[in-house]
């Protein structure tokens, strides 16, 4: 009975598609309208059903999304049977390393195989990179970050790299000779090193459902797959899907087209839109929204062309506000948001959106004058500290002995030791097999830590770490106090893994932004503003959203306008951001940018122009503000011309 309540909590539509039969399925989620509830009843309704838990497939793109659905489905089963575990839940990365660690052997890798972190991988790409000599290049050859992008939209778009290049890196485009010769030269590296990459686990997995018998061994062991955020899957994973779920067997996704906006990270739209055919699927669209007024959601619909309904009131118009520049901008938002705090909207309550992650620049010095606490995402990711990176590479290299970019940076730590002894010290060590018996770096204390680490159980290994690292971090770094409680969070998240193995690759495949993503909220004050990127906001809800530089060439991107595809999908980012807000949508327009504070002719500036996807039809939905000195501006910008100057121009030449 409790179970059918549960249900009964749902509307029409999500209820159908929770309770839907055992056969594909596509759940198209508009933004808001309960997508996670949805997919978590869906869930439980299988195991009510009688499905093992042992036997489904979640697959979803963060950790926290996996833990939240397996944490949701887990309550509505509860109510009517025992607690049900869902091992097989997680993300499509840290499933595929699952698969890969069970069939190792028969992929050709060892059971200690390493998964490289982004940094670990660029470090590596960079290795090889300088020994091909393609760092002292008579012309500028792309640095290490780019080089690993384009070998990672290559091999998840399955595009040749001549057409990754023309479509994406076209700076790059005279480098396909060398960049070739670069990625194979890496991917033999990696081999030696038996280390994996982020792309390399799901390239593994495509290889291992492209052979019949292991495909068949591997889609055996589900019952049902589930798969959330389909729209912001690869081509890759979407043949995985497939090699999963042959023949119409039983599959649900769910997404949204709208929310489309990750193609630069080679996700395509087109398997979402595609889904109902390829799978022969049903579709059950939901379109009633639960966190944002009619207002908020008439400007979205208006843009995006859909139809959802808010279960909320009207509420205010969203607000298109015209300022003068950037600064006006910066004054403007600080003054709303301090308005709403005034009447009980707590700061943490309210977002300020940007595209890039410098368009917040001149908002940050405002709220530092204004001693108005505020935390920003979209900036410098935890483990990409170097203090951090420096203490996990010891405990890679100890994980597998023929990690060399681990072993590099762990032996570079002692003091005198550059890259030509630390190569030195590898190669004995590589002719030594490997053997950590073996190991003479010249430093006793690293020897012994090493051979502890090698054979000593996974409890209190990263205190020993730690202790040992001390005197290094006092040496190396600044404000060393507050690198070191970094490391001390760093070892209390490591006691919630049972292995060193999966603590390794869990923070390679899903690294927390701060060791907060982990252990706990941060303390920042008694309330911070949000402040965040577009890209890291998505799947976030506020009651306020302000929305920066809303403007050609912001929305869309200047990057972007040259491909109609990619025009669409800055659509799709800024129906993103809108539809962040629940009550409150400032969307922000200054009239000219400063460009540069550095020019003998004084300040450098650009004039916006307003963004074209702000038809009549959108802008009918808001409430048009001009705000301070932008009254000035707007109306010489807006008066009719005087004085025929154009004729005169014409005039030269008839």
């Amino acid at each position: 009975m409790a179970a059918i309540e549960a249900f009964e909590r749902l509307n029409q539509r999500q209820r159908e598609a929770a309770r839907f039969a055992d056969r594909p399925l596509l759940i198209i989620a508009g933004a808001g309208t309960g997508k996670t509830n949805t997919l978590a009843h869906r869930v439980a309704h299988l195991l009510l059903e009688g499905k093992s838990p042992e036997r489904l497939l979640l697959l979803t793109f963060t950790r926290r999304a996996a833990m939240e659905m397996t944490r949701r489905a887990q309550r509505i089963v509860g109510e009517v049977m025992r607690e049900a575990r869902l091992p097989w839940s997680g993300t499509f990365h840290s499933i595929a390393n699952r698969l890969i660690r069970r069939h190792c052997r028969r992929v050709g890798l060892d059971e200690s195989f390493s998964v490289l972190d982004r940094g670990d991988a660029a470090d590596l790409m960079d290795l090889v990179r300088h020994e091909r000599g393609l760092s002292k290049a008579d012309k500028r050859f792309p640095r290490k970050d780019s080089c690993l992008a384009i070998y990672s939209h290559r091999v998840n778009t399955q595009r040749p790299l001549e057409e990754t290049l023309a479509a994406v890196f076209p700076w790059c485009a005279e480098w396909e000779g060398e960049l070739k010769g670069l990625f194979g030269a890496y991917v033999e590296r990696k081999l030696a090193n038996q280390a994996l990459d982020y792309d390399d686990l799901l390239l593994y997995w495509h290889a291992m459902m492209s052979d019949a018998r292991l495909a068949a061994e591997i889609a055996g062991q589900f019952d049902h797959v589930l798969v959330d955020e389909y729209q912001d899957t690869n081509v890759i994973q979407a043949e995985i899907l497939k090699g999963l779920r042959p023949a119409g067997a039983p599959v649900t996704v769910v997404g949204d087209d709208a929310q489309a906006i990750y193609s630069f990270r080679a996700a395509t739209v087109e398997n979402i839109l595609g889904f109902e055919a390829q799978f022969g699927a049903s579709v059950v669209v939901l379109e009633e929204n639960y966190r944002s007024t009619q207002a908020v959601l008439d400007a979205a619909n208006a843009l995006a062309g859909k139809k959802l309904r808010s279960r909320k009131n009207a509420g205010p118009k969203p607000r298109y506000v015209t300022v003068a520049d950037d600064q006006a901008q910066a004054e403007y938002v600080v003054g709303r948001v301090l308005e709403a705090r005034e009447r009980g909207v707590l700061l943490r309550r309210q977002a300020v959106l940007f595209r890039s992650s410098h368009h917040s620049d001149m908002l940050e010095l405002e709220l530092v004058r204004r001693n108005i606490p505020y935390v920003k995402y979209g900036g410098l990711k935890f483990l990409e500290a170097a203090h951090v990176k420096d203490m996990l590479a010891v405990l890679r290299w100890a994980d597998n002995p023929k990690n060399r970019v681990a072993a590099f940076r762990a032996l570079q730590l002692l003091e005198g030791v550059g890259p030509a002894t630390a190569e030195r010290i590898y190669t004995r060590f590589e002719a030594q097999i490997h053997a950590w018996s073996a190991l003479q770096t010249g430093a006793p204390e690293l020897d012994e830590l090493m051979r502890f680490l090698a054979a000593a159980p996974w409890a209190g290994q990263m205190q020993r770490v730690r202790e040992w690292f001390a005197p290094i971090l006092e040496r190396k770094y600044d404000t060393a106090r507050v690198r070191a409680g970094d490391l001390e969070q760093l070892e209390h998240i490591a006691t919630r893994f049972p292995t060193r193995e999966l603590f390794l690759t869990e923070l390679a495949l899903d690294p927390p932004s701060a060791t907060s993503d982990l252990s706990g909220a941060p303390y920042l004050d008694e309330d911070y503003l949000v402040l965040s990127t577009i890209h890291s906001a998505k799947g976030q809800e506020w009651d306020a959203v302000h929305l920066l530089n809303v403007a050609d060439g912001n929305f869309p991107s200047e990057f972007s306008s040259g491909r109609p595809e990619l025009v669409e999908e800055e659509r799709r980012l800024l129906y993103v951001a809108m539809t962040r807000a629940k009550r409150d949508l400032h969307l922000i327009a200054p009239l000219k940018y400063y460009v540069t504070r550095q020019s003998r002719m004084g300040d450098r500036h650009v004039y916006g122009a307003k963004s074209r996807f702000l038809t009549d039809a959108v802008m009918q939905c808001f409430e048009q503000v001009v705000h301070g000195e932008a009254h000035e501006a707007e109306s010489i910008s807006s008066c009719k011309a005087q004085v025929d100057v154009a004729g005169r121009l014409r005039a030269f030449w008839s």
